[in-house]
This record gives C-alpha cells, sequence and structure tokens, in this order.
C-alpha cells in the first residue's frame, strides 16, 4: 500500500502541475467569475490538505472554514500547493504499513470528532482533489479551453 500512495502522490503532484501550467496561460481568458471560481476550487483543495497534514500529525488543524475568506493568485496557490504536495511525498517516505493502517482521532472543521486510518486520510486527499481538479476542468471546458490531460494512465505511461 505504501508504495501505492507514493505514486499516487506522485501522480497528484504531477496533474497539479498541468493545471497550473496551462491556467498560467489561459486563466485571464475566463470570465471574472470563472476566475475566482477557479482559484476557489484550488484554494479549497489546499485547505482541505493543510487540515489533514495537521490530522495526521495528531496536530490541531486551526481552520475554522474549508476556504479562505481571501482569494489567493494563481502563483500563491502554485507556491503552496507544491509545497504542499512536497510535504505529502515526503511524509509518505516515513511510513510503513503499520503506520498506515493506524487509527487516528481528530476534530473535523464543523467541531465534530472524526477517526480515520492514515490510509484513509491520504486516499481521502487524493479523491478530493481529483474531484476538484475536474471541476476546474469543466470550467475550462465550457470556456473552450481544452483541460489537461491528467489521468492516472497519462501519468503513468509518461512516467514508468
Amino acid at each position: 500500500m505504501q508504495q501505492t500512495l507514493q505514486t499516487l502522490f506522485q501522480y497528484k503532484a504531477w496533474a497539479h502541475e498541468q493545471l497550473h501550467a496551462l491556467l498560467a496561460v489561459h486563466l485571464s481568458s475566463l470570465s471574472a467569475q470563472d476566475q475566482t471560481t477557479v482559484l476557489r476550487l484550488l484554494n479549497h483543495v489546499w485547505v482541505v490538505e493543510q487540515i489533514f497534514q495537521a490530522n495526521l500529525q495528531g496536530l490541531p488543524h486551526g481552520w475554522a472554514a474549508l476556504n479562505t475568506t481571501d482569494t489567493p493568485t494563481l502563483a500563491t496557490l502554485l507556491t503552496r500547493q507544491q509545497d504542499s504536495d512536497r510535504w505529502f511525498q515526503h511524509y509518505l517516505h516515513t511510513l510503513d504499513n503499520t503506520d498506515l493502517a493506524q487509527q487516528l482521532d481528530f476534530c473535523f472543521v464543523d467541531g465534530q470528532a472524526g477517526s480515520m486510518q492514515r490510509d484513509q486520510m491520504l486516499m481521502h486527499l487524493l479523491t478530493h482533489g481529483n474531484y476538484h481538479r475536474g471541476m476546474v476542468g469543466n470550467v475550462l471546458a465550457r470556456a473552450g479551453i481544452q483541460p489537461p490531460k491528467d489521468s492516472l494512465t497519462v501519468f503513468l505511461h509518461r512516467h514508468t
């Protein structure tokens, strides 16, 4: 499981890079509303990753919402996301399968108690990010911009 998660988090980082590269070229051609939607979606992904970084370490996350009140720039989001992707890739190298199966208790943003295995938290982040990158891709497609071909199969074909 650990090796699979390492590959999936490498894929996640690559998919974010593909999307950010495309947005660097095309974000300004979207309507103001769509630009904000895209940035808010990507910021939400980053915030959730920060919450789960804390959860995985047994630390309080300190977040009261699933997004920030401000909308960061694309450049800020890229830096934040790259830092987050590096953190998770490094973190995965510190774990073994026993660690991944460990049940961790935490607090959701709404104050409710939660409990998940470490590998479940990591899988949540993968599926959550994929979902929201897909939403961004839909915004791009509606504007006539071809979203990146960022599927796992494309990543594996290019990187294995």
